[in-house]
């Protein structure tokens, strides 16, 4: 039997029921902070990631899904979405619009990494870009919509943590203080931090293997190597957080895990997991292209939501529900309860029919089994008299009524 390739998984059953839940929380809330929806091809051109989201990437470096198509152009599906939102910015010439561009997308994402618990090689994000405006209240609100939706979710206990990682002078400083700090542990690092020491000496606080975390411990802040103009920007990030009353930790160690971040960074943690992260790319647009321009966003990975939603409130019970269930016996009888549920259908109740020629028992099974409220059975008399039994399924209830009527009754009795 050929089986799902690794890293994937099927979604159906009670399971999508919650992502149409969720995708439909995400998509009001969008609409009610004026963010409208983006959808970019599932592959790019290899060199939209190379370039923006960083050569010195995990994502880059290991993780991408490159191939090379039949005119010899190497393309590589999507592994993460602010870059397609971006290229699509200059391409479609969104500047010239009313600014600032506000942008999401819920799409599948494709990194080939280790498996494990809300890790999958094809995964989903929930994220928002805005384009056009370097102003930290545009920082300040980006967190405030993650805030709001993990707060529509019913999520408690998440701790938002943010950082400063300054203008490219002031990451150019920090890069320096750091490499000196690090050089003195240089041989105690993990091989992988040994190459980022060399390429991207930021990425050293980024690793989770014990004996560098021990070592960055005491490592020097980026805030204190911030200018100016950058620690304004921050400090007024912090007091409009603030101001909405969103509670906050600045972390210093917080430097996401993509080059292209400047200023502000930010993610919210629920029981040492990150469920989301981003902040502000004031540099991306002109690296793909385009003008000049300021940026900042987040990503969302769905399937750690939904581990963060089972973990809090238990497993998806699968749970169909019907509005009524049309039975039958005999031709007659089979045929005017297709009519019945098409029509009953069509006006939008959850109406359902026999369609394999059960005994009548047996369609009673079914019905309980797929959560009717109502039922009826119509056969050779219930036509010839005109009249019919619909029963209450939950009480056993049951009252006459007019076949002809029925379409009529149950709309009433289910709100439509």
């Amino acid at each position: 039997m050929i089986q799902l390739v690794k890293g994937t998984k099927d979604i159906y059953g009670a399971e999508v029921k919650a992502w149409q839940e969720i995708e439909g929380k995400m998509r009001r809330l969008c609409e009610t902070f004026g963010i409208g929806e983006i959808r970019t091809p599932a592959f790019e051109f290899t060199e939209l990631f190379v370039r923006g989201v960083g050569e010195t990437t995990d994502i880059v470096q290991k993780e991408m899904y490159t191939f090379t198509d039949d005119g010899d152009r190497s393309l590589t599906l999507r592994p993460e979405g602010t870059a397609g939102a971006v290229r699509a910015y200059i391409e479609h010439g969104m500047h010239n619009q009313a600014q600032p561009t506000k942008l999401y997308y819920i799409s599948p994402t494709f990194r080939c990494e280790n498996t494990q618990a809300g890790r999958q090689r094809q995964f989903h994000q929930f994220g928002i870009e805005i384009l056009g405006t370097y102003s930290a209240a545009q920082d300040a609100e980006v967190i405030s919509v993650a805030t709001a939706l993990l707060e529509e979710m019913g999520i408690k206990g998440v701790e938002l943590r943010i950082n400063s990682l300054g203008c490219p002078e002031c990451r150019a400083r920090y890069n320096k203080t750091l490499k000196e700090f690090i050089g003195k542990n240089l041989d105690k690092l993990c091989d992988t931090c040994k190459e980022r020491f060399e390429k991207n000496p930021l990425r050293v606080l980024d690793c989770k293997e014990e004996g560098c975390q021990a070592i960055i411990a005491d490592a020097p802040s980026v805030l204190d190597c911030l200018d100016e103009e950058c620690t304004a920007h921050f400090e007024k990030v912090q007091a409009i957080l603030k101001e909405n009353g969103i509670p906050f930790t600045v972390d210093p160690k917080i430097v996401r895990g993509l080059d292209y971040y400047t200023r502000t960074v930010f993610e919210f943690v629920f029981d040492g997991l990150t469920v989301c992260g981003g902040g502000r790319y004031d540099m991306l647009v002109e690296e793909c292209g385009g003008k000049p321009t300021g940026a900042v966003g987040f990503g969302l990975g769905i399937e750690r939501l939904m581990m963060i939603l089972e973990k809090l409130n238990g497993p998806l019970a699968d749970a169909p529900e019907r509005d009524v269930y049309i039975g039958s016996m005999g031709e007659a009888g089979l045929m005017r309860a297709q009519a019945l549920t098409f029509a009953l259908r069509k006006s939008g109740v959850k109406a359902d029919c026999d369609t394999v020629e059960r005994s009548v028992k047996a369609q009673m099974k079914y019905a309980n089994k797929i959560g009717a409220k109502y039922s009826v059975i119509l056969g050779d008399s219930e036509l010839e008299s005109g009249k019919v039994q619909l029963k209450e399924m939950e009480t056993g209830e049951a009252e006459e009524v007019a076949v002809a009527d029925l379409v009529e009754i149950l709309k009433e009795k289910c709100g439509k």
